[in-house]
């Protein structure tokens, strides 16, 4: 799913929450009819959970499907004495902003998968902040051409911040067909892991009943003004499964 070369890679069975989003624009890219950008705000990685990974991940990801684009990061790359020096956070959003715009070019899709999963306890300005700051910059960029998807949980600040820019919001939260793909997901889990197969009968239904009910989920799906809505499935969000034992 996610790549950052010409040849990619496939992405962590954790990303594929957003696996049919995914999958439906990968098939229009692949008939010539979109561009793709996909990004995980991952709890686990500091460096995915801040705005310069989500920009350089970006802009390597349409620059690897799009030759004008990688020629313009080519020429950021040469301009930084090929990568001994970084470029700023306001270079990689001229630079993303300049792909974006480019004529001729196909329906762009950037997706930005778990929100919530940014910290927001990092000085005066939290991680999470900086990230909704560009999707609000590239929103009002109106660019015809471009979708943007976000999803997160339902966490008030997102859903402060998304209110004014969504021209689509989808609430998955207490929907039944969320709530048993939940269940299926940790009960597969908890019959996989090696440790966990060791738990009594009783803990792992337990597990499995707890983290169905309390798992949160909701999508925010974010265009530009006047789009039409992205013909996309949206699929819960899950949160993490623990691996340890459970307490007796």
């Amino acid at each position: 799913m996610v790549s950052d070369s010409r040849n990619g890679s496939s992405s962590s069975f954790k990303r594929s929450n957003s696996s049919s989003i995914v999958q439906r624009v990968e098939s229009l890219r692949d008939t010539g009819l979109a561009l793709i950008a996909y990004f995980y705000c991952d709890f686990r990685d500091r460096k995915k959970q801040e705005v310069t990974g989500l920009l350089t991940s970006l802009v390597m990801q349409l620059s690897a499907k799009s030759d004008p684009c990688y020629n313009l990061l080519s020429t950021l790359y040469s301009e930084y004495d090929g990568g001994s020096r970084r470029p700023d956070d306001d270079t990689l959003l001229g630079c993303l902003k300049k792909m974006l715009k480019f004529e001729g070019q196909p329906t762009v899709y950037i997706i930005i998968d778990a929100l919530d999963e940014c910290p927001t306890d990092s000085g005066v300005k939290s991680h999470r902040e900086w990230v909704l700051d560009l999707v609000d910059q590239l929103v009002d960029l109106h660019l015809p051409n471009l979708r943007i998807c976000a999803t997160s949980r339902p966490e008030a600040d997102i859903q402060t911040s998304l209110a004014s820019s969504a021209s689509h919001t989808i609430s998955l939260h207490g929907e039944v067909g969320q709530n048993k793909d939940i269940a299926d997901y940790v009960r597969s889990v908890v019959y996989s892991d090696r440790k966990m197969r060791r738990w009594r009968e009783e803990d792992k239904e337990m597990v499995i009943s707890t983290l169905s009910q309390r798992a949160d989920g909701m999508y925010v799906i974010i265009t530009t003004p006047n789009h039409e809505s992205s013909d996309v499935t949206p699929q819960v969000s899950m949160g993490h499964v623990p691996t340890g034992s459970p307490e007796a």
